[in-house]
């Protein structure tokens, strides 16, 4: 039985190479008799680059940037001598601050602008970039700062990027803005635009720390800061699907920059050219750190799951925790979805015994596979 293993990573406990191998492992301990092709996955959001970097025959490249809070830091992407692929997640990721330390009322995307500049200076003639993860809602005005423009309140004095200035902005000044003339490719499965309800600021403003009461306020600044931008620059960045993306810097990118977005997992599997080897292969195994309803919006697995179907072959999620609404995922045409959890455990011992129990379910399923197939 020929096997094509794509998954995402599992955050905090695998990177998608690690789950690949460890999925092959159970397979070929069940049964070394079976064939398994890898495909390590990601959808636009944190670990993107280092998926990209095997793909696109570069290595990763280390520059100096600043992270969500001016702090100074070295972060990754991957650059083969003329695309550069990044994500946000690795100068700015939510995860990088602990959460009892994060402020995204002054948090701003500064650094992601200096990772494009520095990416630029490499020589790179197009840029990747993933925008999931990321723990700032400064509506991308910190990337515009990297780039020249300059913020001032009524009083002309200078505003740093983040969600307190966006109220606070009489007008820009763009004398020293110059757009990047590389081409820009968002990698995001994001559809929701830079205001309102379904916006940035009340979809994604939670989990960065933006309280409920705070909401209203925050969208009201943003769109003020979407007028200015609008009167200094003539694209209105909330008219662009993704805009909200990465609270705003997926406005900034394709209104601003004039970036095209592509779901990050149709790209990869465009780059990848997974589709060769799921053509004639037996069954399709896919998987990620949590699947539920959330999964049937661009994840890693529905992604894989459409490609498998146009070929008509079966796939298997294996998935590190169930959540809410993962039954609806069974409407893609998976024919199973399972958990690596096998008994009650906490956040930290799950993560400690991922691996092994992720080995451990593809073992299992193998077996149970086998025998329907004797």
């Amino acid at each position: 039985m020929k096997v094509v293993i794509a998954s995402d990573s599992y955050k905090g406990c695998m990177t998608s190479s690690q789950a690949c191998d460890r999925i092959e492992a159970g397979i070929l301990h069940a049964n070394p008799v079976h064939t398994c092709v890898k495909y390590p996955m990601a959808d636009g959001g944190e670990g993107t680059a280092a998926v990209f970097c095997d793909v696109i025959h570069g290595k990763m490249v280390t520059c100096q940037t600043v992270d969500a809070y001016g702090k100074s830091i070295h972060a990754h992407y991957a650059y083969n001598g003329s695309i550069a692929v990044m994500d946000v997640a690795s100068c700015i990721g939510l995860n990088m601050t602990p959460k009892e330390k994060r402020n995204p009322m002054v948090a701003s995307s500064y650094g992601v602008g200096l990772m494009i500049k520095n990416a630029i200076h490499r020589g790179a003639k197009k840029l990747v970039i993933g925008l999931g993860g990321s723990g700032t809602n400064d509506g991308g005005m910190g990337i515009l700062r990297a780039f020249g423009v300059k913020f001032y309140d009524k009083k002309r004095k200078e505003l740093e990027p983040g969600i307190y200035s966006l109220k606070k902005i009489a007008f820009m000044d763009k004398r020293q803005f110059k757009k990047p003339s590389i081409e820009i490719i968002v990698a995001c499965d994001v559809k929701n635009h830079l205001l309102g309800p379904e916006g940035a600021t009340y979809i994604f403003g939670a989990q960065k720390g933006i309280f409920t009461n705070q909401m209203k306020d925050i969208d009201h600044w943003m769109a003020l800061y979407r007028d200015k931008v609008q009167q200094t620059f003539h694209v209105d960045m909330d008219v662009y699907e993704g805009s909200g993306a990465a609270g705003g810097i997926g406005g900034v990118l394709l209104g601003v920059f004039h970036a095209r977005q592509q779901a990050g997992i149709s790209l990869l599997m465009e780059t990848n050219h997974m589709a060769k080897d799921i053509q004639d292969c037996d069954l399709v195994i896919t998987g990620e750190g949590q699947t539920d309803a959330q999964t049937m919006y661009g994840k890693v697995p529905y992604g894989v799951c459409e490609l498998a179907n146009q070929y008509g072959k079966p796939v298997i999620c294996l998935s590190g925790a169930l959540g809410k609404g993962y039954q609806d995922v069974y409407q893609t045409g998976m024919i199973g979805i399972f958990s690596t959890a096998d008994r009650a455990m906490s956040f930290h011992q799950a993560l400690a015994q991922g691996p092994e129990k992720l080995e451990a379910l593809a073992y299992s399923i193998t077996k149970l596979v086998d025998g329907l197939r004797k």
